[in-house]
This record gives structure tokens, sequence and C-alpha cells, in this order.
């Protein structure tokens, strides 16, 4: 049984206060990640769950201990940092197994246990070698035996992939997530980017200020989101938040002027909750010919291609709204295109920002985008 928990957790820096009231689980070999922007607490949780600071208030458990003024080593714990923090002049064989001769354990039975672990991250042939002669991904691999070696209850990973680049992030990544699976050892992991956490967490949770903003699955993170922030920062492109009207004559939501399709049904729940922003994901917006019937007007601000989609940032009016449209679209900026929103696929908001209707289930995603103009039409825009 390996929980964490924090409750009630608060940490305050003198008169800065870095976590507010922290209640916060994660199961029993769950990957719970900890998302947000920098300076939100989230390294913050992570120290103290780690004993390297001391709550404020609150308490922390892990496997149903209270662990709360537990010094560090007596925790069981283990973390990856972002900076692997490997010996230099120990040798990776001499790295991994030093967990387990702080702890005494007989030398035969280090040795095999740095080679099963070396074998399963495939870096049994690096053993000999040094830190410095290690690329970046083969450092944290390294760090990672490490962790792994001691068998411990908890894995504690703050950011450990930021020093990589990209296409590496992307591969450890996968590895990362594999290889917890295997294990089954409760994970916390702390990162500030969407895409680690949507592809790798059992459960996110987002923190804003020192704040936990919404605990979820990825799929209830992202379509279900609690509050404007959490819609905005997860998401690439980001969910698009327009201000919406309601018109009570004809009981339709209005954005940019124009009635969204199928507000009608959602008028009374938006009217009841005194809804005044509209989100909507680029991936459910459509772009469709400017006089197009329930259209609302905008104009190409830029033509982002990104290989197997094109992004396309249109101003409708004088707010900038996201689309995914298809691999080679390629309208002029600054020609005319319409909009169409379909308020099934959109979350609504408050005064407050808090989200008082979500998407519904069923939606679906809109038809494929088509193209909207021929190539007469470019020329004559261009």
């Amino acid at each position: 049984m390996s929980r964490l928990a924090f409750e009630g957790v608060e940490k305050r820096f003198d008169a800065v206060v870095a976590l507010h009231h922290l209640d916060l689980e994660a199961p029993d070999g769950a990957f719970l990640v900890l998302l947000g922007p920098s300076g939100c607490g989230k390294t913050t949780a992570l120290r103290i769950l780690a004993g390297l600071e001391q709550p404020t208030a609150g308490t922390v458990m892990i496997a149903d201990r209270d662990v709360t003024r537990v010094q560090p080593r007596d925790r069981d714990v283990a973390m990856v940092f972002q900076s692997y923090a490997l010996y230099p002049h120990l040798t990776i064989r001499q790295n991994i197994a030093y967990p387990l001769r702080v702890r005494n354990v007989p030398a035969a039975e280090r040795e095999r246990a740095v080679a099963e672990v070396a074998e399963a991250l495939e870096v049994g042939h690096l053993l000999d070698r040094r830190p410095k002669q290690l690329s970046g991904g083969q450092r944290q691999r390294i760090a990672l035996a490490r962790a792994i070696v001691r068998q411990p209850q908890a894995f504690l990973m703050d950011e450990p992939l930021s020093n990589l680049d990209a296409r590496l992030r992307l591969t450890m990544r996968g590895e990362i997530k594999r290889l917890q699976h295997r294990l089954g050892t409760t994970t916390l992991y702390v990162t500030h980017d969407q895409a680690e956490a949507l592809t790798m967490a059992d459960l996110i949770a987002v923190l804003r200020d020192g704040e936990l903003q919404q605990v979820g699955t990825a799929a209830d993170i992202y379509d279900r989101p609690a509050n404007r922030f959490v819609a905005t920062f997860v998401g690439g492109p980001p969910m698009n938040v327009l201000r919406l009207a309601l018109d009570g004559d004809r009981r339709e939501i209005v954005v940019g002027g124009a009635p969204v399709p199928g507000g009608g049904s959602r008028y009374a729940a938006c009217a009841r909750a005194k809804a005044v922003e509209m989100g909507i994901r680029p991936e459910d917006v459509r772009l469709v010919a400017p006089d197009a019937p329930g259209a609302i007007r905008g104009e190409v601000y830029v033509v982002e291609p990104t290989g197997n989609e094109t992004l396309v940032d249109v101003l409708v009016g004088d707010e900038h709204l996201s689309a995914r449209a298809h691999r080679g679209f390629d309208a002029p900026i600054g020609s005319p295109v319409g909009v169409e929103l379909a308020a099934g696929a959109a979350c609504f908001f408050d005064a407050s920002e808090a989200c008082v209707a979500h998407r519904e289930a069923h939606s679906g995603k809109l038809p494929e985008l088509t193209e909207l103009f021929t190539p007469e039409e470019k020329e004559e825009q261009a």
C-alpha cells in the first residue's frame, strides 16, 4: 500500500503563501501529475512530501502513515530531479548502487539489483562510464535507475524531462509511463508542460497560485474543466473563450453578433447560471464561407502550417479565435472567413470564471473542414 495524501497542507514563506489548504490524494499505484505554471506551488508540494520542506500546517501521509515530521531518509520515497543529480566522480554502476550502499545492502545483492535495473532500462553497456560521458537522455535513464533500484514506496519526479530536447522528451515520456505501469509504484510527477500531463497521467491536479483548481483524468480536465483557468491552461492551442450575449426574446446564445447553432437547447442553463463567456476547443471550430447561414463573420489573422494540420487564427471583432484546419489550408491573411460554432461542444463560464455548463458528452467533433477558397478567389484576395 503506497497511497500518498496531503491533508489540509499549507506552506508559508514569511508573508508569501505557497500552498493554501491542499487536500489531495494519489491512490495506491497511481501516476499523479501536479500541473501548473511556474510559482503555483507544485514543487513546494513535492518537496513537502519528500520531507525537504516542513508544512506550516496540515498532515502528509504515505501508505497511511503520518510522515509530516519524519526525516526524508525514513520516508521510503525516491526522487528524480530535473538536473539528474548524479555524482560525477562515481561510475554509473556506483551511482545506481549508491542508495543501496548507504543502506548497508550486501555487495552481492547490490550487484544483482544494479544488473537487473540496468537491463530493464537498457543501460547495461554504460555501467563503467562516468556521467560526463553520457548524453542527457542517458543521464536521465541513470537517474531513473537509481530511483528504481531501491524499490521505494513512491517515486517523486520534479520536471525530469525539462532539460531534454523535444524529440528525446517524447521518447522518455513513453518510457517513464511504461516503466511506471510495469512497476506499479505510486508516482507524483511535477511539470508545467500540459502535454506531458495529458499523455502520462492517471490523474492530473491543476494548481494556480498555491490553490488546487481541479483533480481528474486527462479527459475530465480537457473536456470538463472546472473553471476558465483550467480550460485555457490545458490544451494546445488553448480553448477559445469568447464573450456572449443571451437573447431572451429568441432564447438564443449570441456570439460575435450571430446566434450559436444549437444554442437554444442550452439557453435556459446559461441564463440560469448567468453565463458571460463561451469556451470552445480549436478542433470544435469549423471554418466556412463568410456568407454561410449562421456563420460568425471574421477575417484570417494568421495561418500556421504544422505539417499534419494547419492552425488558423481568426479575428472576430476584437477577439481572436483559433481553429484547426486541414493540411494545406492557405487562405490569405486578411481574407474574410466564416466561423461556425456548436453550442453542444462548448463550455460556459460565469462572471467568477467558474464553468457552469460543460461540453455535452456525445456532441462529437464537427465535420471535416472544407476548402473555403478557390485558387481564383485566393489570387484575387492576395
